[in-house]
């Protein structure tokens, strides 16, 4: 069997962090948390306080009383899954509460980042073969070392609806790795109550709803609402003034909150998108980013609304 094989590098604060090269088909990243890079995107994603509250209570209980709760036949299976449009920050939220529920813990938790695309094959049974693989013996034997937590990015990939598959038009081999998906996530809630799913979804309504039962916990995370684009807007500025601190002066022209009005109906990550292409406005910004402008800004916004709109046309 392929291991992964231990390596590490300096923290953003000057102390080690120990993490390892990934070599096993279907792992992307595997780490161990708490962890300042994860720390600051759990910052940077602006979400309602009450939604990041819960959600850390659900991870810590997951690893506090799960297995107590278990003893008792209470049906808790170790799963967390954000659905919600691209752009809204999931994965970062997912990256952010695992490094968050570490620290909350006082413990190390191992961190593991599935890539579900590389375990797709065209291959008949392939899929089912490396998915069972992947679950049942490389993370099964992460879990019995200690803590873990487990991100399943994109999980409809893994737990497609069974429903809406036509078997003319999809391969065997996709139903029966849903089957292997929920096989081995109920045998791994059963023997590895230390073991905690974060699994994000763009299309919650491409996952099996044999998935949906088991999660503990169902989070939308959505479009920012007005007072949050606004956050998300100044943030960015912010950001940019910690390198080109003379950006934070446009923060006060009446453009900004015209900008910031304008925002709305952006996702997050397309937000700080524009705000970062405001800075190729004109030559002369982008030789001198210190030269940027509030009517720069909101241009850059205007631009991001256009193109929205122009790809929901399409659709």
């Amino acid at each position: 069997m392929n291991r992964i094989t231990p390596a590490s590098l300096a923290g953003a604060n000057g102390y080690r962090t120990k993490r390892r090269v990934p070599d096993q088909r279907g792992i992307q990243d595997i780490r161990n948390l708490p962890d300042t890079e994860f720390d600051g995107l759990w910052d940077a994603v602006i979400l309602p306080t009450h939604t990041k509250d819960r959600l850390l209570s659900q991870a810590v209980l997951n690893f506090s009383a799960r297995a107590r709760l278990q003893e008792v036949s209470m049906p808790l299976h170790g799963i967390i899954l954000l659905v919600g449009p691209p752009g809204t920050g999931k994965t970062s939220v997912a990256r952010g509460l695992a490094s968050r529920t570490a620290a909350s813990l006082n413990g190390s938790i191992t961190y593991i980042e599935v890539e579900p695309h590389a375990l797709a094959s065209a291959a008949l049974g392939k899929s089912q073969q490396a998915v069972s693989h992947l679950l049942g013996t490389v993370i099964a034997e992460e879990a019995s070392s200690g803590p873990c937590i487990v991100l399943l990015d994109e999980v409809e990939t893994l737990a497609a609806d069974r429903r809406k598959m036509s078997l003319e038009a999809n391969p065997v081999d996709v139903h029966r790795a849903t089957d292997a998906v929920l096989a081995q996530m109920d045998q791994l809630a059963a023997n590895h109550p230390q073991l905690l799913f974060v699994a994000t979804s763009n299309f919650a309504g491409a996952i099996d709803d044999a998935f949906f039962s088991r999660a503990d916990l169902v989070v939308t995370i959505d479009l920012p609402s007005p007072e949050a684009c606004r956050e998300i807007l100044f943030d960015s500025l912010d950001r940019l003034a910690r390198v080109y601190p003379k950006i934070g002066r446009i923060k006060t022209d009446p453009a900004i909150e015209r900008a910031a009005k304008r925002c709305v109906g952006l996702d997050g990550r397309r937000i700080r998108k524009a705000v970062l292409s405001s800075l190729a406005h004109s030559k002369q910004i982008a030789a001198s980013p210190d030269l940027l402008t509030a009517d720069a800004v909101l241009a850059a916004i205007e631009f991001a609304q256009a193109e929205r709109a122009s790809v929901e046309d399409k659709r």
